[in-house]
């Protein structure tokens, strides 16, 4: 069984996955001061509660945006599983992908999962929304190749951002409000951010459709996509479980 392991910059999600079925899946809340063995405890435990025994887990594979928590999760696993290799998502494989990546120095591993797993999913010209600390847009072609990614600060990023700047806006929930006309501060807070950011969206994928010669398939992932994407008119398709099928692909080709 594999464990995949995506760790992000806000959460960190990790799966188990058996031959293609996603047996249970978790996110944990990033944190930088962690301990190896504090990510140890937390795994063991909720891997135990999913029923999930760590002497069936034989493979691991993680894909890390944060440079700093690499060799804490290095050390946990290395205790946690000792007999058991974990490949790293970077540049070094990126060859035996069935993807091309053009600057593979200059994007995150997580797009490169997404890409994988759009790819594989849906074989045509896509872009991928994933909802993250960054909202970011990656487009692949029909031809594998990875065509370009924009990237705008995510929705929580944005919420903390005006929370922590301002004298007296609160932080607020990321739920919709009844109204584009806030009535009072929070609404008009959920007003701005979400149905500023799915305009943003629309706008995004309207100028990227405009650039390309083909139609283009939109598909939507993260933890916040389930509050967006229905919003908008460019989303169809909500995979939330995006990356961590992109992760349980890579393996796959990397180890075939």
């Amino acid at each position: 069984m594999l464990l995949a392991i995506d760790i992000g910059n806000t959460n960190i999600v990790f799966g188990v996955n058996n031959n293609g079925e996603w047996l249970n899946h978790w996110r944990v809340q990033t944190d930088l001061l962690k301990m190896a063995d504090e990510y140890r405890v937390i795994f063991s435990s909720l891997l135990s509660d999913g029923k999930i025994y760590i002497a069936d887990l034989n493979q691991i594979i993680i894909s890390s945006v944060v440079p700093s928590l690499v060799h804490p999760f290095t050390e946990m696993l290395a205790k946690l599983l000792p007999d058991v290799g974990i490949i790293s998502v970077g540049p070094d494989i990126y060859h035996k992908l069935p993807v091309k990546v053009l600057n593979p120095y200059q994007i995150g591993s997580d797009l490169v999962s997404n890409a994988v797993a759009a790819f594989k999913k849906f074989g045509k010209l896509t872009t991928i929304i994933d909802f993250g600390t960054a909202l970011t847009f990656t487009t692949i072609g029909k031809d594998a190749e990875i065509r370009g990614v924009a990237i705008a600060p995510g929705l929580q990023t944005a919420v903390n951002a005006l929370a922590g700047k301002t004298a007296q806006l609160p932080q607020i929930h990321l739920t919709p409000p009844p109204s584009v006309l806030g009535e009072n501060t929070i609404h008009a807070i959920q007003s701005g951010v979400i149905f500023g950011f799915s305009g943003l969206v629309d706008s995004i994928i309207e100028r990227t459709q405009n650039e390309l010669e083909e139609k283009l398939t939109v598909v939507a992932t993260g933890g916040l996509s389930s509050i967006i994407a229905p919003l908008t008119k460019s989303v169809k398709i909500i995979e939330p479980m995006l990356t961590l099928d992109g992760l349980y692909m890579i393996n796959s080709e990397v180890t075939k």
